[in-house]
């Protein structure tokens, strides 16, 4: 028993997952509180569906990459390439996952159902097999990387159709927000995976992915990976500049997004795999803490 849930964690990508659904989590408080009432039956409903949706999308991600992850040493020890389990059985975990979360989730709320298997299909199906072909992977990644927000914060809301009931939020409201929080969950995606890119470029070799911007890391991959860190800048922004984001969350992404765009300038001048690691680092810290600042540090829109 031990060693299946220590394999059905690497088959989930446990941590990864993990954070997904503290990202969707904290959009769901985030429209909860827009409408003036916090769920909390449906906050847990919604950890489970997002948990079992994206470990769906992982499981179907290592079936389909099994005999890639073989040649690198970060997932050598997987448990499909390992044979501690069997196609047939990670197959069978990930469609139960997949359809019971996605059950879970239209329970809640028609749209954020119909995103869940948005997000795992453009994850497995389209995104996974691109990792090979070309940089533009990442781009396409980070549509199904950016959906959190959106599934968590519509689950917020009950369902009028294929609509939503919200009687006491503006229609702009619940526009405007969902929309800027997967934008920023969108703009964080490139300096994340470009600096992971980086740091395993040689491992990604051995399987033939091709994440870099320039595919390989040179001068060109640098530049770009420094952009889009200081990209960061504006997007801590835009939740002050439509009304439902405070001076304290502002700040706080300031200076996440300031230490994003200092780390990358540095990667410019050094171009390792130590200066692609503090910009790495710094996307791990960024992204739940500007969250939790901005729930604590939300003006609900009208």
């Amino acid at each position: 028993m031990k060693q299946f849930i220590s394999d059905f964690n690497k088959l989930v990508k446990l941590r990864l997952t993990l954070t997904v659904v503290f990202s969707a989590s904290i959009s769901f408080l985030i429209g909860a509180t827009q409408q003036g009432e916090i769920i909390w039956f449906n906050w847990a409903l919604l950890t489970l569906g997002g948990f079992l949706v994206t470990g769906a999308a992982n499981g179907f991600n290592e079936i389909i990459e099994k005999d890639l992850d073989r040649l690198m040493k970060r997932t050598e020890d997987r448990p499909l390439p390992t044979g501690r389990m069997t196609t047939g059985q990670a197959l069978v975990l990930s469609l139960f996952m997949g359809i019971s979360g996605t059950l879970v989730l239209v329970q809640l709320n028609f749209i954020a159902g119909l995103l869940s298997v948005f997000s795992i299909f453009l994850y497995a199906f389209v995104y996974t097999p691109l990792k090979q072909k070309s940089p533009i992977a990442v781009f396409v990644g980070a549509f199904p990387g950016a959906l959190p927000p959106l599934i968590g914060y519509y689950a917020a809301f009950e369902s009028a159709g294929f609509g939503l009931a919200y009687a006491s939020v503006s229609e702009a409201a619940v526009v405007v927000t969902p929309l800027v929080l997967f934008v920023i969950q969108f703009a964080w995606q490139f300096p994340h995976f470009w600096a992971i890119a980086w740091v395993a470029d040689e491992d990604y070799k051995n399987a033939g992915f091709r994440l870099l911007p320039t595919k390989e890391k040179d001068n060109g991959s640098a530049w770009m990976i420094f952009l889009s860190a200081l990209l960061m800048i504006p997007a801590g922004f835009l939740p002050l500049y439509f009304g439902f984001g405070g001076w304290i969350f502002t700040i706080v992404s300031l200076i996440g997004g300031l230490a994003f765009s200092w780390y990358g300038y540095k990667h410019i001048q050094e171009q390792s795999v130590g200066s692609a690691k503090k910009v790495m680092f710094t996307s791990f810290i960024y992204l739940p803490v500007t969250q939790l600042v901005l729930l604590f540090d939300f003006i609900p829109l009208r």
